[in-house]
C-alpha cells in the first residue's frame, strides 16, 4: 500500500485541491476530519500531516481545533492558511486580525529556501486568502519567507519538520505551488512517489467487488465523462452485473440521445436501457426560476424515474453514480465542518429509504483530470475521454430563469454551432469547459432591414485542471467573432452574443 499524507479539513473549499495536487506529486492523499484523534492518524500509518485552509478564526467559539496530540507523533506537518495559525496558536505563537485582508493575487519573497521553498525563485506569485496572520512566532521557528502585508508568510521549525505557509499553494494561481507541495512530500516526509492511476483501479475494482458481491448494480448514464469511466470501471469489476440506464429528461444538448446510444452500443458491451420522461421533467420544471429548487427537482424527478424503471429491469441492490471531489465539497461538508455550501449537486448525497438501494460512487475522490486519465487506462475512446463536463441537471441550469421549450430550443442550436467551431478550430480539446447559457433578456437588434427584440446568449469558456479553480480562455478574436455571427445569423430568437470573463473563484463555472 502506498503511504499516506493525511490532509485534516478545518471547512476550506480548497481542500480537495490539496489532496489532488498531493495525488499529482503519485502520492497517497486521504482527507480527515478535523478532530481525527492522533492515535488513528498513527494506525493508518501516516507519514505527514496537511492542516488545510478555513473560513474562521482560530479564537472563535467556534473554530474547529485538531487533537493537539498531532504535534507529537513525530511527522511532519505542513500547516497552510488557517493551517499556520493553528500552529501558531498551539505551539506559543500569536495570532491577531490583519489591518488588511489579503485575498487574490499577492507577491512572496523567500528569505530562507531551507527544503520547502528548495530550488524556487526568491520571488513568486501567490494566491492569498485570509483575514488573521501570524504576528509572533512560536519557539524554535524561523520566519523564511514574507508577503506584502505578512512578514510570516512562511515559516519552520527543521527540527521538529514543522512548516506553515500564510497563502495557498495548492491553487493554479500560486507560481511552483505544487513544487512546494512535493518538497514537503518528497524533501521533507521522505514520501515513495507510488500512487499511480492503475493502483487506484485495481484498488477500485477490489473494492467495488467486495462491495457489491453478486448483486445487481444500476447506473445513470449520460455520456459525459464521470458516469462513462464510472461505467467501464463498474464493468472491469462486475461485468453483467452492471446495467446502465440513460434517462432523456428534456435537458439533453442537440443529438445527445441518438449519440450516446450509438456510442455505447459501439464501444461498451453492456445493457443500456432509454428511457424518456423528458415531458415529466418539463412539467415539474415549469415556471421554477431560482437555481437551488430547479437542482432538487430534477434531482427528486430523476431518482423517481430510476424508481420506476427498478420495476420494468427487476431487482437490483446498489445504484452506481459518477460523484467527484468537487461535487461533494461544493454541496455537502463533513459533519461538524464549517465549509460553506456553494450548491447542491443531483447525484450527491443519500437515497430516499424506500429505494431500498446501496450508493457505489467509484470516482468519489478523484478530480477530472484523474477520471480522464483512469479512462484512458481502461481503454476508452477519445470523444469520452476528453468529451468536456457537462452538469448533472443538463441545460436546465444553462437555461437562465423560466424553462421552456422554446428557450431549450434556442440554447440547443445555439451551443451546437458554438461546439461546432471548437471542435473545428481544435480549441474544444484545448481549453476545460466551453458552453452557451441563455440569458432571459430581449435586447433591441438589426436583422437585415427590420428590428429585432430578442434574446442574449452568453458564452462561457474556461481554463482549468479540476474545476476547482478556473480562468477565462483567451480564444483569437476571429474565431469568437465567427462564432457570434453564425449564433446571431442561424439561431432564430437571438440578437446578441457575450463573453463571460469572469474567474473561478470568484465566479462558478457554471450560472446555476
Amino acid at each position: 500500500m502506498a503511504q499516506t499524507i493525511a490532509v485534516l479539513d478545518f471547512g476550506s473549499q480548497l481542500t480537495q485541491v490539496i489532496a489532488r495536487r498531493i495525488r499529482e506529486c503519485q502520492v497517497y492523499s486521504k482527507i480527515y476530519h478535523f478532530s481525527t484523534p492522533a492515535e488513528k492518524l498513527r494506525e493508518d500509518g501516516v507519514v505527514g500531516i496537511i492542516l488545510s485552509g478555513g473560513p474562521q478564526s482560530v479564537y472563535a467559539k467556534t473554530a474547529p481545533h485538531p487533537d493537539p496530540a498531532i504535534f507529537e507523533l513525530g511527522v511532519p506537518i505542513l500547516g497552510i492558511c488557517y493551517g499556520v495559525q493553528l500552529m501558531g496558536h498551539f505551539l506559543g505563537g500569536k495570532v491577531a486580525l490583519s489591518k488588511e485582508r489579503e485575498y487574490g493575487h499577492g507577491h512572496l519573497t523567500i528569505k530562507r529556501p531551507g527544503k520547502l521553498f528548495a530550488t524556487l525563485p526568491r520571488k513568486l506569485r501567490i494566491w492569498n486568502s485570509h483575514g488573521d496572520k501570524l504576528t509572533r512566532l512560536p519557539p524554535g521557528f524561523v520566519a523564511t519567507a514574507g508577503s506584502e502585508n505578512s512578514p510570516y508568510a512562511g515559516i519552520e521549525d527543521a527540527k521538529r519538520r514543522f512548516y506553515g505557509i500564510q497563502f495557498h499553494p495548492e491553487v493554479s494561481h500560486t507560481e511552483h505551488g505544487v513544487d512546494m507541495i512535493r518538497n514537503f512530500l518528497v524533501k521533507i516526509c521522505g514520501a515513495r512517489q507510488d500512487w499511480t492511476t492503475r493502483d487506484f483501479i485495481a484498488h477500485a475494482v477490489a473494492a467495488i467487488r467486495s462491495k457489491v458481491g453478486k448483486s445487481r448494480v444500476i447506473l445513470g448514464l449520460s455520456g459525459g465523462v464521470d458516469s462513462s469511466v464510472a461505467a467501464a470501471l463498474l464493468h472491469k469489476a462486475v461485468g453483467r452485473q452492471l446495467t446502465c440506464v440513460f434517462v432523456d429528461n428534456g435537458l439533453l444538448r442537440k443529438g445527445e440521445r441518438a449519440t450516446v446510444e450509438a456510442l455505447y452500443r459501439r464501444h461498451f458491451k453492456i445493457d443500456v436501457r432509454v428511457v424518456d420522461a423528458s415531458a415529466l421533467f418539463l412539467r415539474r420544471l415549469r415556471g421554477v426560476v431560482e437555481p437551488e429548487q430547479k437542482r432538487k427537482i430534477i434531482g427528486r424527478t430523476f431518482v423517481e424515474v430510476f424508481e420506476k424503471s427498478l420495476r420494468q429491469i427487476g431487482h437490483a441492490d446498489f445504484l452506481a453514480q459518477g460523484t467527484l471531489y468537487p461535487d461533494v465539497i461544493e454541496s455537502v461538508s463533513i459533519a461538524g465542518n464549517p465549509a460553506s455550501l456553494i450548491k447542491t449537486h443531483h447525484n450527491v448525497g443519500g437515497l430516499p429509504a424506500r429505494m431500498k438501494l446501496k450508493l457505489v460512487e467509484p470516482l468519489r475522490e478523484l478530480f477530472k483530470d484523474e477520471v480522464r486519465a483512469v479512462g484512458a487506462v481502461l481503454g476508452l475512446p477519445r470523444e469520452v475521454v476528453w468529451r468536456q463536463p457537462f452538469p448533472g441537471p443538463g441545460l436546465g441550469v444553462r437555461v437562465m430563469g423560466d424553462i421552456t421549450a422554446e428557450r431549450l430550443g434556442i440554447l440547443r442550436n445555439a451551443d451546437a454551432v458554438l461546439q461546432e467551431e471548437m471542435m473545428r478550430s481544435g480549441y474544444y480539446w484545448k481549453v476545460w469547459q466551453s458552453f452557451a447559457v441563455f440569458l432571459p433578456v430581449r435586447t433591441v437588434g438589426v436583422f437585415g432591414d427590420e428590428r429585432t427584440y430578442d434574446y442574449v446568449v452568453a458564452l462561457r469558456i474556461v481554463e482549468s485542471v479540476d474545476a476547482m479553480t478556473a480562468d477565462w480562455a483567451r480564444l483569437p478574436h476571429d474565431l469568437l467573432q465567427k462564432i457570434s455571427s453564425r449564433i446571431t445569423n442561424e439561431v432564430r430568437g437571438v440578437s446578441r452574443v457575450v463573453l463571460d470573463i469572469s474567474s473561478k473563484p470568484p465566479a462558478t463555472i457554471e450560472w446555476e
